[in-house]
């Protein structure tokens, strides 16, 4: 790609200054992953010590790319600021959370849990949900004062930071199993929240972006990968229903909300399916587009990676309606998923691996002025500056 062209992969200093956010995608698929086989319902080829490794490995890497977003911020503010004035860029914030809430599940459903590990798990969950809202609240407010939006480039990206709420409204449920009702209670609370704010505007942004597709058509082939992005929030949607619906009956059982445990329960597994029903269709839809993508030729970035998060939060919830069910459509419906994200994973890691290696990876496209590469994009670029060749792409 003639973006990353000529990277800064000698100097680390220079590898910090561009480090971007869309790194923690990796942290989210990798996670994700690791959660997958650890629920992996068939066999018994080691799975679960493959989940540990993977879960291990991920927290190695989140620690690094948080030194190096950290690092960025403290020794190139300026640039730090830039990456917030960015249209596309700035939408990976949400990895952030995204990415931690994947170690934060690894503590209850990968490890085996214990009194010391659930109050740790606890103070992490809360750190992620400190994250999801900034998340929800900073970059919606650039997208609405600062960047510069327009609906025929408008993207499934715009999910990104608006999904971290509900993904911690999912964690939360799962931990508030293994709470005191003293303390389950604030994290149910606090997870319902998260999820009405999340998935409802996640809704409005999937009316949206309807729209745009009927109106504008598929986005330029750098975004392909976008098209799986809605299965982010339905996905986790259909998830936190699910485990908030069992975490009712666990923490308000003997309480003035007694009575609503059940329903509770029986509503959350009805707005899941309703959920999973609504991502099915998306799932179909985004396997159509990139079939249609890859005729075109499909350049790899790091928005690959929405390949697997997507999908791995979409596996879960079928895990958990078969879970909850017991249809038998859903067990061998979720292996096969399994299966498809494995595949997915090894493929965008070796491509990974191998542009981390030649550091095309390592630019900034915040900072692609200061080296006179188009801005924010090569996509963006031929729109503002040759329409005609933008209406040739649409087609």
């Amino acid at each position: 790609m003639t973006l990353f062209a000529d990277a800064p992969k000698s100097d680390p200093r220079e590898i910090i200054r561009h480090f971007t956010p869309n790194w923690f995608a990796a942290n989210m698929g990798t996670g994700i992953l690791a959660l997958m086989l650890a629920e992996f319902p068939y066999g018994r080829w080691g799975q679960q010590l493959l989940a540990q490794g993977l879960w291990g490995i991920n927290v190695l890497f989140f620690v690094l790319f948080a030194l190096l977003f950290v690092g960025r911020a403290i020794f190139y503010p300026d640039s730090f600021r830039r990456l917030f004035h960015h249209p596309i860029q700035s939408l990976f914030i949400g990895a952030i959370p995204m990415g931690f809430a994947t170690i934060v599940n690894g503590m209850i459903i990968i490890w085996p849990t214990s009194a010391s590990s659930i109050a740790i798990t606890e103070v992490m969950w809360w750190v992620d949900t400190v994250l999801a809202v900034i998340s929800v609240l900073l970059v919606p407010f650039f997208m609405f004062t600062v960047h510069e939006h327009h609906i025929e480039q408008m993207t499934a990206a715009w999910l990104l930071p608006i999904v971290p709420p509900e993904v911690a409204a999912a964690s939360g449920g799962l931990l508030a199993q293994h709470l005191a009702p003293a303390a389950g209670t604030a994290v149910i609370y606090v997870s319902y929240v998260l999820w009405s704010i999340s998935v409802l505007l996640s809704m409005g942004i999937l009316a949206i972006l309807f729209l745009r597709l009927t109106l504008h058509k598929l986005p330029h082939r750098d975004m392909a990968v976008s098209a799986w992005l809605p299965l982010g929030p339905l996905g986790t949607g259909a998830m936190a229903m699910i485990t908030l619906g069992v975490a009712d009956q666990h923490v308000f059982a003997g309480t003035v909300l007694a009575g609503m445990t059940q329903f509770g329960e029986m509503a959350g597994l009805f707005l899941a399916l309703l959920l999973w029903g609504f991502g099915l269709w998306w799932m179909l839809m985004a396997a159509f587009f990139t079939l249609r993508y890859l005729g075109e030729g499909l350049p790899f970035n790091m928005g690959w990676w929405g390949f697997t998060f997507p999908l791995g939060v979409f596996d879960a919830a079928t895990y958990l309606l078969a879970k909850e069910t017991h249809f038998a459509v859903f067990l061998p419906l979720g292996a096969v998923f399994t299966v498809m994200l494995t595949i997915f994973w090894i493929i965008v890691t070796q491509r990974s691996v191998v542009g981390m290696w030649s550091g095309r990876l390592f630019r900034a496209p915040c900072l692609s002025a200061e080296t006179g590469l188009p801005e924010p994009s090569r996509a963006e670029a031929v729109h503002q500056h040759r329409p005609d060749i933008t209406e040739a792409l649409r087609k």
